[in-house]
Parts: C-alpha cells; sequence; structure tokens
C-alpha cells in the first residue's frame, strides 16, 4: 500500500519511471515538481546529428577550383561540369557531391550555410579520441566531465520539461554526460510501452493512465500531477505508432532517417525538446570510397535526404528549429593506394534553419598545395569547432556565456547566423 501511495502520489510520470528499466528517475523527480512546463509551448530546438567515423569533406564539398585536387585524387577527383553525376557548383570555387542534391535547394533559399576547413585544434587521429573531444569541447582536456550539449541545456536559464534534452541512440552520447537530465531513447515505440510486462504494475497494466488518474484522489495527484500526466499522454503509443509525416514527405527507411522522424515526433507533440541528437555512421572510408557511386556516395544520399525530409515535415515548425551536423575529423588530401582516404585533419559541416546566414561556404582554407597542407598530407583546421557550435548555440538556444560552454576557449563564435 505505501508503495502505491507513493506511486500514484508523483503521478503518470512516475508510473512510467518507477522501475521500468531505461526511464531515469528525474521523470518521476519531475513529476512531483515544477519543473514540468504547461502547457507545453513551443521551445526553440537545436537537432545536433554526429557523422562518426570522420566525413571526407574535400569530396562532400570539393573545392574544385584548386588545380591541386584533381593531382592529389586522381581516380577520386569529380568535375563540376554540367553532366550526369557531376558536383553541384555552388559558388565557383566549391561543389556539393551530387549525392547532396537535396541541401542544394536550402543553400540557394539562403537556410544552409557550409563551414570548411572546420575541426578540432587538437591534431589526433583516433576517433575515439576525436569524438570524445569534439562532444565534450574541451579538445585538450580528457577530464572534462560534462558534455557541451548538456552544459548548452544548463545554460538556457529557465526551468525546463524532462524531455528538455533527448537523443535517439540506444547510449547516452558524450555530449549530454553532466549535471543537467537528458534522455537517451533508441526506440519511442518501445519507450511508449515499457509499462508492459513490468512486476511492479502487473496488476495495473490493463489500465489506463486516464482510469489511473480518475481513481487517485485529487489530494494525492495535485496540479502537478495532472501536468505530468497530460505529458505522459502525449507520448501514447499509438499517436508514435500511427505518426503521419508532413504531405509529400518520406524519411529514408534508414537508422538516419527513423531517428529523425522521431525527433520530428517529440518537436510537434510540443513536449519542451530544446537539444536533440542522432547520429550516422559508416564514414571511416579508407578504400573503395568511391565518386559519385560507391559507399561514400550511398552515405552521402541517406544522410542528406533524411535531413531534408525532416526539414520539410517540419512545415510550421521551421523557424523553431535548427539542424547542425558534426564530424570528429576529415579525411587526407591525398588518395591512398586502395582508392580510400585516411584519418586527416580538417573538414565541413552543415548548418540549416530560418535564423542562419546561408548560401555561403564559409571558409579560410589557402591551398591543397603540399606547403599549405598540415605535415604535407592533411587540409588543416582553420575554423575551430568551438566557434561555430557557439555561434549556433548562442543565436538558437538564447545562450551568451561561451565560457561557460566551452571552458578554457578564448575564440569568437563565428558569424554563420542572423542577428535578431
Amino acid at each position: 500500500m505505501t508503495d502505491r501511495r507513493a506511486f500514484m502520489k508523483s503521478g503518470a510520470m512516475a508510473l512510467f519511471a518507477a522501475g521500468l528499466g531505461g526511464v531515469p528517475s528525474f521523470i518521476a523527480r519531475a513529476a512531483g515538481s515544477s519543473k514540468i512546463l504547461a502547457p507545453y509551448k513551443k521551445t526553440k530546438t537545436l537537432v545536433c546529428i554526429f557523422q562518426r567515423g570522420a566525413m571526407d569533406g574535400l569530396m562532400a564539398v570539393s573545392p574544385f577550383s584548386d588545380p591541386n585536387l584533381k593531382l592529389l585524387r586522381p581516380t577520386l577527383y569529380m568535375s563540376p561540369a554540367q553532366t550526369e553525376g557531376a558536383m553541384i557548383d555552388l559558388d565557383g570555387k566549391f561543389g556539393l557531391h551530387p549525392s547532396l542534391g537535396a541541401f542544394d535547394p536550402f543553400f540557394k533559399e539562403g537556410r544552409m550555410a557550409i563551414v570548411h576547413g572546420v575541426g578540432s585544434p587538437n591534431n589526433t587521429r583516433s576517433h575515439f579520441d576525436a569524438q570524445d573531444y569534439m562532444e565534450s569541447g574541451t579538445p585538450f582536456s580528457k577530464s572534462t566531465p560534462s558534455g557541451w550539449l548538456n552544459r548548452a541545456v544548463g545554460l538556457t536559464g529557465h526551468d525546463a520539461s524532462p524531455f528538455q534534452a533527448v537523443s535517439i541512440t540506444s547510449a547516452m552520447p558524450r555530449s549530454l554526460y553532466g549535471d543537467q537530465e537528458s534522455l537517451a531513447i533508441n526506440n519511442l515505440q518501445e519507450f511508449a510501452i515499457q509499462l508492459r510486462g513490468n512486476p511492479f504494475a502487473s496488476g495495473l497494466a490493463s489500465r489506463s493512465f486516464e482510469q489511473l488518474y480518475d481513481q487517485t484522489s485529487s489530494q494525492i495527484l495535485n496540479k502537478t500531477g495532472r501536468e505530468s500526466f497530460d505529458a505522459m499522454k502525449m507520448l501514447n503509443l499509438n499517436h508514435i505508432k500511427n505518426y503521419q509525416p508532413a504531405a509529400g514527405v518520406a524519411y529514408p527507411n534508414t537508422a538516419l532517417g527513423n531517428s529523425l522522424k522521431q525527433i520530428a515526433i517529440l518537436i510537434k507533440m510540443n513536449i519542451g525538446l530544446e537539444v536533440a541528437f542522432a547520429e550516422s555512421g559508416g564514414w571511416d572510408t579508407h578504400f573503395n570510397q568511391g565518386t559519385a557511386n560507391g559507399a561514400l556516395a550511398r552515405n552521402l544520399k541517406d544522410f542528406s535526404d533524411s535531413i531534408a525530409a525532416f526539414w520539410k515535415d517540419m512545415g510550421a515548425w521551421q523557424d523553431d528549429v535548427t539542424v547542425m551536423t558534426m564530424t570528429e575529423f576529415g579525411r587526407t588530401a591525398h588518395q591512398n593506394g586502395t582508392g580510400g582516404t585516411d584519418h586527416g585533419r580538417a573538414s565541413c559541416l552543415f548548418v540549416l534553419g530560418n535564423d542562419v546566414k546561408g548560401g555561403k561556404v564559409y571558409s579560410n582554407i589557402k591551398t591543397l598545395a603540399k606547403e599549405d597542407l598540415e605535415d604535407g598530407r592533411d587540409l588543416p583546421v582553420s575554423t575551430d569547432f568551438r566557434s561555430v557550435f557557439s555561434a549556433v548555440a548562442n543565436r538558437h538556444l538564447g545562450i551568451s556565456n561561451n565560457r561557460k560552454l566551452f571552458p578554457s576557449w578564448e575564440g569568437q563564435s563565428a558569424e554563420i547566423m542572423k542577428t535578431v
């Protein structure tokens, strides 16, 4: 009886969280506090996508006008000539890989900015270390306990929903480690039905949240409990299972496509999502990289088609959403002997949103001549990733304290976002 009263006292969110595996206890705690926003107003949402494995930025967005590129990559070089499968000429200097064609309209509309030569000042070529440094936001410290996105959540300066920061991954990404509560949800449908089969709730599983609410004394289930119930009701299985994207939108049936579709569901539920995280793998192209076709082309197509579907699905929410991509480092400027590229330094990233100063490739790249390459082999990092991340967080999430967002960094934010 004591357990049941405690269970009911903290409302429907606690019903979901109490011993059900995978739902953090902070949801139950939030149910008994005033932290939950009501009535779940629209919030700005930053969607971050990590391309794990190190994307070849020199092929994704190619500096085709540099004559050194063809010398460095005799079989990987792609021309911007007006033929099928050619690079899409962006500005006379850079070309977009044809598999990224879904990005071209966003770039032309001024909604997408591309930052080239971006990366970490730490020159490690270890995937694990480089990802850790980028996600912690402290590229020369392994002891940082928090991730930069977790710190961003803490710097928003307001109380928030338990769904403020959500990663659609099987495990919590390093970016969201820290004191601020975050959720890692691999599958929304499974998250919404965890009540089933739980021993604690075996006598209650056949009864709806509404029935449980109605049978509960108003003295026990207060106003906050009702808000908690309403929030959890938004995550009902039917809503998720029967979700229909906007007319004409078809998400790729891939890991990234499905992740972005679930993020779209959460955004449209208006339950206070402010930071969303997804990831895409398979970017480590050491051999048989291909050009217009091949492993990289397939990955680029899934990447751009998934993001394009998500953006179109956002519709009326577009003003409140910004998408930013990242990858731990780039690939060597020179192709290797197996038709691929090895671990390098700088790459490129994409920022999509109505608050972005788009239609431009932001670059401080010099040339691809050997004397301008790092160690004679790599595109050097000319833009610190923190300058881009901070610019997006400042403008879109309203964060102003870059020194807390990125400890020990003294740089300036990139001017890639529109001013208010």
